[in-house]
């Protein structure tokens, strides 16, 4: 970016502000959600001068100067002053700076005399890590997803269809032609915009866009709460990104990580010489599993700094929902430690009061504001009431993550078809509990790395019984209730676990196996989106009904799904043994012809091709208790939809 030769030597004015009285009363009170509006480096004419407006809260700081390109990085050139509202904040205008500016600040605090250099936290735009100045950044840009933005309440509503495609934008295709490296936002902006279009996913979730020093963290050591990182181009460039996928129907959700922040010198930790945005004693400031520091969710300033984080992403870049990572790891005081190592609450639990007024905050903050986007919550326990108002007592979210679905079920597949009848359990527990919160279920990226393997390596059997399975697993996920995410690579079958340093395996493609777990994903989206009884009543007992589940010995599962209309229905056959089944009795609740929409066997997708010629006509023979039935041929290791025509 620009780097001017000239020293600056203008001086610092101090009697200009964007703060108002009000905005300070919010700040110091925990409720302020916008300040990125008032805070970090705005660029502006002041008297017909044009320059930028440096405003940093550093409450416990003794002198604090801006530093950069423009005065030779020199900190004893522009100091900023103390606001006299023992508010904390440091501000200063700086006439003739420009965007593309270079700047950190110096602070020397009173803690001891301690000197560092800090990146803005509020900073739009940061160097290309390692390198880690804040930019001076302020760039327009025009919108083009107006027709999403008044209908996406539908879109992003409870029931919709939802089909996330989870996407590390690093890693999600590169360039060998060109060192392999990334594609920026505007490459994304046509390549992955027209693959989600075609797979026909409803939305995708990106791995955290936020700045962070280190890659190999996937961007959950997040340091730039208000910044996309530079790796990919500039802010209006992810801009456009999102704006793309909103105008061919995609939605948008982010991760977010308010949990923990990283402990890199230049960052948040210890930023003013004191603990300001964590908290003081190690046992509830230090995350031991990550190393990173922890939040402290009690202090008003940082509750605000969160929320307008949260509030930034959904207002200024449009997107459509925020996943919060490791929320288990803010519930509970104990998380991840032993005993003696952490500090029970007031009363003496082992619960984190402080976080859990934040997260209720939080909730209750965006969808007061933006009740057409969903906040989804990565929760691994068993806390109750995760996805139900706060109101009510809930943490607030909209959704949750179905962990113990996910352990469940993969564990299921990865025995060998002989065994599974003795873990029947395993598939058909989670409809005991899948009412209890409003569920995604998630195949993400932590299930393919750290030596767990790809889907397709878990899954038993040989190449054809492997690619048999991971089909079946689909067609078993796209029809249990709950919304759906799967992580890139899982959708052509890739071999290896996922590599953030690599490209999605592309070339396997070449092979009809990959491209018949490529097509079957394809197929799964278009019926999914196009049936409501397969998405309309995801959250209640309504909208799923057993067949039959007392077939552990041939290791086969029944049960319709059913849409808000009576008439919206869909039986969902699973056959998860190798073994093909003749004239296999099915009950059905009406007559008529049942035709079978999908079969995870066909030969498109590089399946063996049984099946029932299409579909089925119901015959007046009573089964699992109803008064018509459907005799099926069962391919093997298959899943089959029919719907009565």
């Amino acid at each position: 970016m620009n780097r001017q030769a000239v020293i600056s030597t203008e001086p610092v004015r101090h009697d200009v502000s964007l703060l108002t009285e009000q905005d300070v009363y919010l700040f110091k009170e925990g409720n302020h959600y916008r300040l990125y509006e008032k805070l970090g480096a705005h660029v502006m004419n002041v008297d017909g001068v044009a320059g930028v407006l440096f405003a940093v809260w550093a409450p416990n700081a003794r002198h604090v100067s801006v530093i950069g390109d423009f005065n030779g990085w020199n900190k004893h050139i522009h100091h900023l002053a103390p606001r006299w509202d023992s508010s904390g904040i440091w501000e200063g205008f700086i006439a003739g700076l420009n965007p593309g500016d270079l700047y950190k600040y110096h602070i020397v605090s009173n803690h001891n005399g301690y000197e560092v250099e800090k990146i803005d936290p509020f900073a739009r735009l940061y160097e290309v890590p390692p390198r880690s100045a804040s930019m001076v950044w302020d760039r327009d840009y025009a919108w083009q997803d107006g027709a999403w933005m008044l209908s996406r309440k539908e879109k992003n509503s409870l029931d919709a269809p939802m089909s996330v495609y989870e996407v590390h934008l690093s890693s999600w295709r590169r360039v060998p032609e060109e060192g392999h490296r990334s594609l920026s936002y505007v490459e994304l902006a046509d390549q992955l915009v027209s693959y989600v279009k075609w797979m026909g996913f409803t939305h995708v979730e990106f791995l955290p866009v936020m700045e962070h020093p280190f890659g190999g963290s996937w961007g959950y050591q997040t340091l730039g709460y208000f910044a996309p990182t530079s790796r990919h181009g500039t802010p209006e460039e992810m801009k456009l990104l999102v704006d793309r996928l909103h105008q061919e129907g995609i939605g948008v959700i982010l991760d977010w990580v308010p949990s923990h922040f990283p402990s890199d010198a230049h960052g948040l930790a210890y930023f003013d010489g004191t603990y300001m945005f964590e908290h003081m004693d190690p046992k509830r400031g230090y995350h031991p599993e990550w190393k990173s520091y922890i939040f402290n969710f009690g202090r008003h300033e940082v509750r605000s700094f969160l929320l307008s984080s949260a509030m930034f992403w959904l207002e200024q870049f449009h997107v459509d929902g925020l996943r919060v990572d490791a929320v288990a790891s803010m519930l509970y005081l104990d998380y991840a430690r032993k005993e003696g190592e952490w500090i029970p609450n007031q009363y003496g639990g082992k619960e984190d009061i402080e976080a859990i007024g934040f997260m209720r905050k939080l909730n209750e903050s965006v969808y007061g504001e933006h009740p057409d986007v969903q906040t989804i919550a990565e929760e691994s326990t068993a806390w109750p009431m995760v996805s139900r108002p706060a109101y009510a007592g809930g943490l607030g979210f909209g959704m949750k993550w179905n962990m113990g679905w996910m352990h469940d079920t993969l564990d299921y597949f990865a025995h060998e078809p002989i065994h599974r009848k003795y873990h029947h359990d395993q598939l058909t527990f989670s409809i005991w509990y899948a009412f209890h919160e409003n569920f995604v279920l998630p195949l993400s990226h932590d299930e393919v790395v750290h030596g767990k393997g790809s889907l397709i390596r878990r899954m038993p059997g040989d190449d054809w019984q492997k690619f048999a399975n991971l089909r079946a697993l689909f067609g078993y996920m796209w029809a249990h209730p709950g919304k759906k995410l799967l992580f890139m690579g899982g959708d052509i079958g890739q071999w290896d676990e996922w590599n953030h340093d690599a490209s999605v395996q592309w070339h396997l493609n070449e092979w009809p196996p990959h491209q018949g777990v490529q097509r079957w994903l394809k197929d799964l989206n278009a019926v999914y989106r196009n049936e409501p009884s397969l998405y309309q009543v995801d959250f209640d007992n309504h909208g799923f009904e057993w067949v039959d589940f007392h077939d552990w010995e041939s290791s086969v599962i029944t049960f319709l799904r059913r849409g808000k209309n009576p008439d919206d229905m869909m039986l969902v056959v699973c056959n998860l043994t190798p073994v093909p089944r003749h004239n296999y009795m099915v009950g059905v609740p009406r007559g008529g012809y049942w035709r079978e929409l999908l079969n995870s066997d066909a030969t498109i997708y590089w399946g063996s091709g049984m099946g029932n010629m299409g579909g089925v006509e119901a015959a007046p023979v009573s089964a699992q208790g109803r008064y018509h039935s459907l005799s099926l041929t069962l391919p093997p290791l298959s899943v089959m939809y029919f719907k009565p025509v």
